[in-house]
């Protein structure tokens, strides 16, 4: 047949005829809409408003994309309940208290949230930061070396301790459960050997590393002018990713929507600002931890690196098809979990004031990794953020305190925190059997 042949030729004929020989609207328009791109739901959310983002919101619930929800939801029953029974747990004072003495823990948490999101797990942070601690204290303290140049080499020296670890798994094939244990076991023998008889070091107060935990800016505009400073990055951020997808054509928060989320943040930072300040101020170490998350963060999700760790623990065979080096980022990977175990235990040596035989070990390990699992990174790999770890060590935090304040024997609140991390990780079984029944993981 001939290209001009009418309706029911192949595949090139030309349009259908209508009445006197002009193209049937129909058929002619038929094409049009085909060529229509797809329009993206988030967009029709954004459209409808209120109504839009309330179905949204009940959509993630029903497929199982809770996000940080249980962990505030948590956070605010445990301070219900404590503050209910005892109005000092959320006296100003204990809150301060409660800022300072998460810092240590929440670091070392950050690192293995690195780890999480390999679907992985290291079990050698408390005894690799009992380590770095001592070795600080040895060099500085008994040996006299500088004490910038000490904590320079303990930091290196965890950093690399992660390397090594990092590189039995991915180089050599050893699983990191086996790998990470045995480090366990062996850096807290060294930690012994670097001690020496004595087994206990005491690190001055007058240090700056003990300063760095006990170091309070008792000025009120220092608490005031960090929220503002951390709300107006926020705000330029968000602005700033907003401007560049929508030069990119792609979906976009509005303008409303992004002020909306500044005002919740805020309010969250402005309102903490007020706590630490009716007591005695900002707390230098919570500080550092702050600027500490927000670094991170911006790796985790705004670098080529940060996708790639994503990439590796969500399908590690769809990332080495895609070209990512799978040795590369989980031996780096370890080596951030090593680095960050080194600087949460240098802090918590500051918070005592010493490195003894017992740095780094009773329930340091359970309660990092509590932090954070509890704090919404999966165990599964591929979902999880920094915050986790700042959200899951104020849970657990506030948990010991709480029972600290009414009395509670520890044998009891070991079976509660325990209860509280198996409760997370039900809820993140559950979320990731209803996103795979959803279609969505």
């Amino acid at each position: 047949m001939s290209r001009d042949q009418g309706p029911g030729g192949a595949p090139g004929s030309g349009p259908a005829r209508g009445v006197g020989g002009r193209p049937d609207e129909a058929t002619a328009q038929e094409p049009a809409r085909d060529s229509l791109p797809a329009v993206d739901t988030r967009l029709l959310v954004r459209e409808e408003g209120v109504r839009g983002y309330l179905g949204e919101f009940r959509r993630k619930l029903r497929s199982g994309e809770l996000g940080s929800l249980p962990v505030v939801v948590a956070v605010i029953i445990i301070w219900t309940v404590f503050g209910s029974l005892n109005s000092a747990f959320l006296s100003a004072q204990n809150l301060s208290d409660l800022s300072q003495q998460i810092v240590g823990t929440g670091m070392i948490a950050v690192g293995i949230v690195f780890v999480l999101l390999l679907g992985e797990i290291d079990l050698s942070v408390g005894s690799v930061s009992g380590l770095c601690a001592a070795l600080f204290a040895v060099f500085n303290v008994i040996n006299g070396m500088n004490e910038w140049l000490a904590l320079l080499v303990a930091v290196a020296g965890g950093a690399a301790v992660g390397l090594i670890h990092g590189f039995f798994f991915a180089k050599v094939g050893v699983p990191a459960f086996v790998v990470t244990l045995a480090g366990n076991l062996a850096w807290n023998g060294l930690m012994l050997q670097v001690l020496g008889t004595s087994g206990t070091v005491n690190i001055p107060s007058e240090t700056n590393v003990a300063k760095l935990y006990s170091t309070i800016f008792h000025s009120p505009a220092a608490a005031y002018v960090t929220a503002a400073v951390g709300v107006g990055l926020f705000l330029a951020a968000s602005l700033l990713d907003a401007r560049r997808r929508q030069k990119a054509r792609v979906p976009f928060r509005p303008v409303a929507e992004i002020v909306l989320r500044t005002v919740v943040i805020a309010a969250i930072a402005f309102a903490a600002a007020y706590i630490l300040n009716q007591y005695q101020g900002l707390p230098l170490a919570l500080l550092i931890f702050l600027i500490l998350l927000v670094v991170l963060d911006f790796v985790l999700r705004r670098t080529t690196y940060g996708r790639r760790i994503f990439a590796v623990g969500g399908n590690i065979e769809g990332a080495r098809r895609a070209g990512i080096s799978v040795p590369f980022v989980r031996m780096s990977v370890f080596t951030i979990a090593g680095m960050m175990a080194a600087i949460g235990g240098i802090f918590l040596a500051g918070q005592i004031q010493s490195a003894s035989q017992t740095s780094g070990g009773g329930n340091l390990l359970m309660n990092v990794i509590a932090a954070a699992v509890i704090g919404g990174t999966s165990l599964f790999g591929g979902r999880g953020s920094v915050w986790s770890a700042l959200l899951g060590a104020l849970v657990i935090g506030s948990i010991q305190s709480g029972m600290n304040i009414m009395g509670v024997s520890n044998a009891v609140q070991f079976m509660i925190t325990g209860s509280v991390l198996l409760a997370a990780v039900v809820v993140d079984s559950l979320s990731r059997r209803s996103q795979k029944a959803a279609g969505r993981a």
